[in-house]
């Protein structure tokens, strides 16, 4: 087994085995798709459009069903959505709905479903985005209403968090808050997922990157491994010889090469991702 559990703490691992869906059969999203995540780690679920990170996300929640293999989180599988599974799940999709109540009263009637739920981190975590308790959620702005689900998410303490585009609407100084506030809920035990459009959001905050491309994971690798085998530079400072990719930006020619001293710098997470997507093999299978 690929899990533990007690009364106080559950390592989680998500297992997903050979994974084939698709919303119809003669159209799939994902072939045979494998894919490990471990607790302790927050990653970052990066795709093109119609690469399928929602319902990827989706499956993982238990919300669409696959068509062959196996989505196991905790054991469990995921399309049973057993209660015991359920409450330690939270997913905060890309769009949301929220009832015609206030903040404290959609706590108050949904927080006691999630045995760990904690109300201070909860109201602490408000004041630290700016969303009145006392406010009528329908009538927060889209921006507002995701800093609550987020609060709300993070304060159930369940071992899995799983988020859809979650900077969607937050303003620049909420997005620095955001990244400091999922820093600080990371435990041993616990698992985050952030699937984004926007690379830079999740700079300095997440540890693993997972691509999808073409049906199936291409990367899912830490960024600290991802710098010991690749660096990240100008053309100028480049190794010619050694140069895997190379993009155009405002200030010049940005390139990835191989990293022959395996010290580790900081990883463009948004050079990578194009340098993935455009096809580029070498290094893909660098990064194997």
């Amino acid at each position: 087994m690929y899990y533990i559990t007690s009364t106080l703490k559950l390592l989680i691992m998500i297992e997903v085995t050979n994974l084939t869906f698709g919303y119809n059969k003669k159209s799939l999203l994902f072939k045979n798709l494998n894919l490990k995540l471990e607790a302790g780690h927050i990653y970052g679920l990066l795709g093109k459009n119609g690469a399928g990170k929602s319902t990827l996300l989706k499956n993982l929640a238990g919300l669409v069903y696959p068509i062959q293999g196996s989505c196991k989180v905790n054991g469990y599988e995921a399309a049973d959505r057993l209660p015991s599974f359920l409450q330690e799940l939270f997913f905060i999709p890309e769009e949301l709905y929220l009832p015609d109540v206030t903040v404290t009263q959609y706590m108050e009637s949904t927080a006691h479903f999630y045995p760990r739920f904690n109300r201070d981190q909860f109201f602490k975590m408000l004041g630290e985005f700016d969303v009145p308790d006392g406010s009528m959620l329908k009538g927060l702005s889209f921006g507002q209403q995701k800093k609550a689900a987020i609060a709300f998410a993070l304060a159930t303490n369940t071992a899995l968090v799983i988020m859809d585009e979650p900077t969607n609407g937050l303003d620049i100084p909420s997005k620095t808050q955001f990244r400091k506030v999922i820093a600080s809920v990371l435990t041993d035990e616990r698992c985050i997922i952030i699937s984004t459009h926007q690379v830079r959001d999740l700079d300095s905050l997440i540890d693993t990157l997972v691509i999808l491309q073409g049906q199936e994971v291409v990367l899912n690798g830490s960024l600290e491994a991802i710098a010991e085998r690749v660096k990240f530079t100008t053309a100028a400072q480049a190794d010619k010889d050694q140069v895997l990719y190379t993009a155009e930006s405002g200030f010049g020619l940005n390139t990835i090469s191989i990293n022959t001293t395996a010290e580790p710098g900081k990883v463009d997470m948004e050079l990578l991702f194009n340098a993935i997507i455009s096809g580029n093999q070498t290094v893909i299978d660098i990064l194997k």
